[in-house]
């Protein structure tokens, strides 16, 4: 299931002022119409990292089709004389007729990989740069946080619930993303009716605390939901919860899901608890403030599946990817494309249009992320390309299932170096290389 863009509302004022500004005195002097390559990419890995995970891309295309200034919003820029008469004019006709290649969504990056290419009029590409910046260093920071994690989960199933620690769109955003990077379900409904995000969820302690007692709170749940549902069992005592539980439920009780205290030794006396009473198959599923540290914490412990909500959300430490967009090649007064750059310091930018592979050895084993300058890198036949197209001729080629980025990212992260599973701060996996 996918989100519906032309049922959208328009995304066109998602983005800053000086966009317009800068659209506007281009137009007054004729250099907006040159064709011109933006690039967004990122200048280095969040501190400590070793790969990042690309998301998002889904969502920048529907907002790319959404990208119009109707009526209302062209009124509004009229209204507070954001930019004049003929700029106004220009943007109520617009609509993006250029080309976009990108690393499909699911896919892994590192330092000065080019992650979207957008070729266009300067006009027409500059007015994008905050709506596909804020969507891709979001969507990816979630998805980098949640590939760590599920690396560290391994077999055992993460579940997102971060939804009440965020802004309540960047809830449905951060599902989105962290499906992609292996999370198996979500506790938000607008993810899973928007996007097609498995969801899950049962009870909270105020159920509990709703009825008289523990046993008839549990009572009502199993008549509700069945002998297979989860029962939270840390609102008071956690051993009688689970002797109430296996009382009620019997033997089919599906899941016990512990939400505070030390969670690895609690599984451990859950696990025997459970076993005792003839329950081997009921599950034990943790919650409380994870993170993949304290997931892999609990690898030796009897969990089988892990709740992960504020560290998520907030990018497990590093909310932003920094990714920028910028212009590095355009046309002269000749029509001759020329590659232009940054120089300042710690903010440089490459020029040129850009192209990049993955090398891997004969085994499969990523080796370098090869950048090409001006022309495609030499493939030696074991390497893989990156960029595919997603827009052409400003029509959208690019979308996907949500699936085939989730199955897409298993592929990549499995072609990583083994030292890419450490969680220690480190340098990235991989080294990029420019090649012109």
């Amino acid at each position: 299931m996918t989100s519906t863009p032309g049922a959208a509302a328009s995304t066109a004022l998602l983005t800053d002022h000086y966009e317009l500004t800068m659209l506007q005195a281009a137009l007054a002097s004729g250099a907006a119409h040159r064709r011109s390559f933006f690039e967004l990419f990122p200048r280095r890995l969040p501190a400590g990292r070793r790969y990042g995970v690309v998301a998002g891309v889904g969502r920048a295309l529907d907002a790319l089709e959404a990208f119009r200034f109707g009526d209302a919003e062209l009124e509004f820029l009229r209204e507070e004389r954001i930019v004049d008469e003929p700029t106004l004019a220009w943007l109520g006709d617009y609509r993006f007729h250029g080309n976009v290649w990108g690393y499909p969504e699911g896919e892994i990056y590192f330092p000065y990989s080019p992650l979207m290419v957008v070729e266009s009029t300067f006009a027409e590409a500059v007015v994008l740069e905050t709506v596909l910046l804020s969507i891709y260093n979001h969507d990816s920071a979630i998805a980098s946080a949640a590939s760590r994690m599920t690396w560290a989960a391994g077999e055992r199933p993460c579940i997102e619930m971060g939804a009440r620690r965020t802004h309540e769109g960047a809830a449905v955003a951060s599902a989105r993303a962290a499906y992609v990077a292996g999370f198996t379900a979500t506790s938000n409904l607008r993810a899973r009716q928007q996007y097609g995000v498995p969801s899950t969820g049962t009870s909270a302690h105020s159920f509990t605390l709703l009825h008289d007692s523990e046993t008839d709170a549990f009572r009502a749940q199993v008549a509700s939901l069945g002998r297979g549902t989860t029962l939270l069992v840390d609102t008071y005592d956690i051993a009688e919860a689970v002797r109430l539980g296996v009382e009620v439920a019997g033997s089919e009780l599906g899941a016990v899901r512990i939400d505070s205290g030390d969670l690895g030794v609690l599984a451990h006396e859950v696990r025997h608890q459970l076993d005792d009473l003839g329950a081997h198959d009921t599950r034990i599923i943790v919650t409380s403030d994870l993170d993949e540290f304290a997931i892999a914490g609990l690898s030796s412990a009897p969990v089988d599946g892990y709740g992960v909500g504020t560290e998520l959300v907030v990018g497990s430490g590093h909310p932003t990817c920094g990714f920028v967009y910028k212009l590095v090649a355009r046309e002269d007064d000749h029509g001759t494309l020329v590659g232009v750059a940054k120089k300042s310091t710690d903010k440089i930018s490459i020029g040129g249009r850009k192209y990049a592979l993955r090398r891997l050895s004969p085994q499969g084993v990523a080796e370098a992320e090869v950048v090409g300058i001006g022309s495609p890198a030499v493939n030696d036949g074991d390497d893989r390309p990156l960029l595919t197209p997603l827009v052409r001729d400003g029509e959208v080629v690019g979308r996907e299932p949500l699936k085939a980025a989730r199955a897409r990212h298993l592929r990549s992260r499995a072609e990583l170096p083994q030292v890419a599973r450490q969680l220690s701060k480190g340098d990235p996996v991989i080294e990029t290389v420019h090649e012109r």
